[in-house]
Parts: structure tokens; C-alpha cells; sequence
């Protein structure tokens, strides 16, 4: 009677079974490195769109988004955008090491607060709306490389390009002429003010139609705009 040959199943080495995930993985935080790195030199002469702009556009429809040139936005809306969002935005070089510290201390599971206006920029333009850790610590470098690369005045005009002002808006362009139906160019103080109390949560907040918060608070950035000149030296020499 012949005997049968025993059949050897060998298991898969687990570092084979775990090589392609890796590898995956490496690649994927690859991307997400060089990505920005090829980009953002590109950005000094490209008009980009943000993450956001592009998932709206792929996934919901068309959005509002008209490019305006630096010199074509009112210099109140920037005096009150630098005032609201980032009033070292002159001095520093991407990061606010001290109020990112301040934020850093007291945070418990969520961070929060201390994104200046470049590491605003860099995660409308590469990275993801979320809040994490993750997100902050890659935004951090970025912000430092971006500043460096484009300038204060081109990383403003990007900025208050991609900007979110309401589901489907993006851009002053956009919100000035969707809101008060005039060019960015025209915004009065008041509209300036009211436009940049909309952005920490523009998807609840209607600057043609403001809520008793949203005008007080619309009121405290146009009073600290009047006095924004030695803040904003550096976009306008």
C-alpha cells in the first residue's frame, strides 16, 4: 500500500504578513510629507484650491470661488483678519511658539486655539478639518516651511482665497459679493468685521444676517482694526 505524502503547511512568516501593510503605511505618510514640500513652491505663482473646496466639489456640487489678487482686498478686511486671528502674524515666522505653549498647557484630550493664520493655510490646503494631535504636530512644520517659502503677502492672499465664509463659499471674493453684493475691494469696516467674526464656525454664522453675538463680536474686531497699523507693516511696506 503506497503511502500517502503528508502535505506541509507552512504559517506565512509574520513579517511577511505584515510587509504590505507597512509598507502601505510608509507610503502614505510619504505622500503626506512630499506633497506640501513639491507644492507649496508651486504656490507662489499657482492659485490653489483647499482640501475642503475640492471634497465640496467632488462630493456635493459646485462651490462660490472667485481668486482675488492681494492688492484688490480691502485693507480693513485684512486689518481685521490679522486683529481676530492672528495679531503676531508680522512677528512671528509661521508659529506663535508662546500661545501655542499657553494652548499646549491647557489642553486635556482636545487641542484647541494657537493656530496662526499659516497654520490655518497649511491644513486648508493639505490637511484635514478635524482636531487632533496628529493633524497639529504636522501642521507645525508646515506652517514654519510655508511662511518661509511664500511670504507674508502671497501666504495672506492664499489664505483669504481659500477661506471657508459658509457651506459652498470660499474665498472674500466669494463672501463679499454673496453677502453684500460688492467686491472685496469695497467691504466697509463694518462688513470687514463682520465677515471675519464668521470664520471660526462660518457654516452657523450669517454676516448679512447677524445674531446678537455675532454683532458684538463683529464690533470688538472693527474697534481693534482701527488701531491694527504696527500690526500689519509687513503687508504693506
Amino acid at each position: 500500500m503506497a503511502k500517502q505524502k503528508k502535505t506541509k503547511w507552512r504559517a506565512i512568516p509574520r513579517k511577511r504578513r505584515w510587509a504590505r501593510p507597512v509598507r502601505l503605511g510608509l507610503a502614505l505618510v510619504l505622500a503626506l510629507v512630499l506633497t506640501p514640500l513639491v507644492l507649496t513652491p508651486l504656490y507662489i505663482v499657482i492659485r490653489p484650491l483647499s482640501t475642503l473646496m475640492i471634497y465640496e466639489r467632488v462630493a456635493v456640487g459646485p462651490v462660490e470661488h472667485q481668486w482675488v489678487r492681494f492688492d484688490d482686498i480691502s485693507r480693513s478686511l485684512v486689518a481685521s483678519v490679522i486683529m481676530a486671528e492672528d495679531g503676531k502674524y508680522c512677528d512671528h515666522k509661521g508659529v506663535d511658539w508662546v500661545e501655542l505653549n499657553k494652548a499646549l498647557d491647557g489642553l486635556d484630550a482636545r487641542p484647541r486655539g494657537a493656530s496662526t493664520i499659516a497654520m490655518q493655510t497649511v491644513k486648508n490646503l493639505f490637511l484635514w478639518s478635524s482636531r487632533s494631535y496628529v493633524r497639529k504636530t504636522i501642521e507645525i512644520p508646515l506652517a514654519l516651511y510655508a511662511d518661509k517659502i511664500l511670504g507674508k503677502r502671497r501666504l495672506m492672499e492664499i489664505y483669504l482665497n481659500i477661506a471657508e465664509f459658509g457651506p459652498g463659499l470660499f474665498g472674500v471674493e466669494a463672501a463679499a459679493r454673496h453677502y453684500f453684493g460688492r467686491s472685496a475691494a469695497k467691504l466697509s469696516r463694518r462688513q470687514s468685521a463682520l465677515l471675519t467674526a464668521s470664520l471660526p464656525n462660518p457654516s452657523a454664522r450669517d454676516p448679512a444676517d447677524p445674531s446678537p453675538g455675532l454683532e458684538a463680536r463683529a464690533r470688538a474686531i472693527e474697534q481693534q482694526a482701527d488701531i491694527a497699523g504696527a500690526y500689519i507693516v509687513c503687508l504693506y511696506p
